[in-house]
């Protein structure tokens, strides 16, 4: 019942928002920056408290930890967000009927939207701030590992919301407990959508067990496949950014699918990998190539277990294949749909490419480090969407909203 009456205050003052100027909104999110940054100290101590009961050899400790520049960046993109045309009221079509009915299909915000994600704090910021500008409330779940961090953030928020004369129950942040997540995937009536961000058990879990509708995000099992006609240079340096710049978030590369004719160019690929000490589970090619050329301690044979993983971790798989039929083939039994990567200078072989391989973000000679809303011009971002109902890839502004259909006319009836 607790459970209900917070859902219950989130619809009623989701009503709030629909009356709101954008101009309004786009103010309370540049004061939410301004207070980000005030309050630096005060999330960074209670984040502390997160971090102290978290070995920090565990992959979720990196996505866990916030930094003043963390922090810094994270406010830079609320106020992106700010400067962004609001996606609500947008005109898709207009028509008129030979009656002279007129039909309008214009966006509206979803109204209340859920979100359950794991050991990342600063979820709580980019969720908020692209719901509060495309007009929907939100319910927040987040993991146990985070639950200080979260209530800080939280804090600050219903503090520049209350400042704004604005209902703070446009945004609730959830009990840890198991029993809350419960409650929220069965909240009919109250919350229009569900977005988990977080593990692929947690995704399945959300999708398995909601009676409401789910857009599913997060889990990033992300291949590269260096052609035979891939450019050297590139392709080390675009590996080594896809492995190394922060192995726990979901675009990080996962597996090196590598052509046979190029096998001898794997040492020189990987050559920078070393400094990371980035383990390596290689096929029998793969290992023979490596060997003598990488660090043996790094090195190990490859299982069929090695292929289809996401290791936020520092590990890497390689996979050698005969040519490029066999490469899309590999990816797609392995991948979750997420960012794909074709490292090549043969422009059929990148059109081959990118026209079969079924994922959100397709990629040619680019790190697929770049799957995330504020690269692609959409400020921040909730989630990277894996599924193809709705929304795909980097979720913002614009995916926030559905439509309805707006109906005008003179007393027109219908005869059949």
């Amino acid at each position: 019942m607790k459970y209900k009456e917070i859902f219950r205050k989130v619809r009623a003052a989701s009503q709030q928002l629909l009356q709101i100027e954008d101009a309004q909104l786009n103010e309370v999110l540049n004061l939410l920056a301004d207070a980000v940054i005030r309050d630096t100290a005060f999330i960074l101590e209670e984040n502390k408290k997160d971090l102290e009961r978290m070995d920090p050899a565990h992959p979720k400790y990196d996505r866990l930890m916030l930094t003043e520049d963390r922090l810094e960046g994270i406010a830079t993109d609320i106020r992106n967000v700010a400067t962004l045309p609001s996606p609500v009221g947008r005109i898709l079509s207009e028509s008129v009927r030979p009656n002279g009915m007129k039909l309008t299909k214009v966006t509206v915000p979803f109204g209340v939207i859920g979100i359950i994600y794991e050991a990342r704090p600063n979820v709580s910021l980019d969720v908020f701030s692209l719901c509060l500008k495309s007009g929907n409330a939100c319910i927040l779940k987040g993991g146990s590992d985070a639950e200080y961090s979260n209530r800080a953030i939280l804090r600050v928020i219903h503090q520049v919301l209350g400042e704004a004369g604005i209902d703070p129950a446009i945004v609730e942040l959830l009990p840890v407990e198991r029993e809350a997540t419960a409650a929220l995937l069965h909240a009919e009536g109250y919350v229009d959508l569900i977005i988990p961000r977080g593990s692929s058990n947690l995704i399945q879990y959300v999708r398995q067990n909601a009676s409401i509708p789910v857009i599913e995000t997060g889990a990033g099992i992300c291949h590269t496949y260096f052609d035979k006609d891939g450019d050297l240079q590139k392709g080390a340096a675009i590996i080594n950014n896809a492995k190394t710049r922060r192995v726990s978030v979901c675009n990080a590369l996962d597996c090196v699918v590598i052509h046979k004719d190029r096998i001898q160019d794997l040492p020189a690929l990987c050559r920078e990998l070393i400094q990371s000490n980035v383990v390596i589970y290689a096929d029998a090619p793969a290992l023979k190539a490596l060997q003598g050329n990488y660090p043996q301690e790094l090195l190990k044979s490859s299982t069929p277990a090695s292929y289809g993983t996401e290791w936020m971790d520092y590990v890497l798989s390689v996979k050698t294949v005969e040519d490029i039929e066999e490469a899309i083939g590999h990816i797609s039994e392995h991948s979750s749909r997420h960012s794909e990567c074709i490292i090549t200078e043969n422009v059929e072989n990148a059109e081959l490419f990118r026209k079969i391989v079924d994922a959100a973000c397709v990629y040619t000679n680019v790190s697929t480090a770049f799957t995330d809303g504020a690269q692609f011009g959409l400020g921040a971002e909730i989630g990277i969407s894996t599924q193809k109902l709705h929304a795909r890839g980097p979720m913002a502004l614009e995916e926030l909203t559905s439509y309805k259909w707006i109906i005008e006319g003179d007393g027109q009836i219908r005869n059949k």
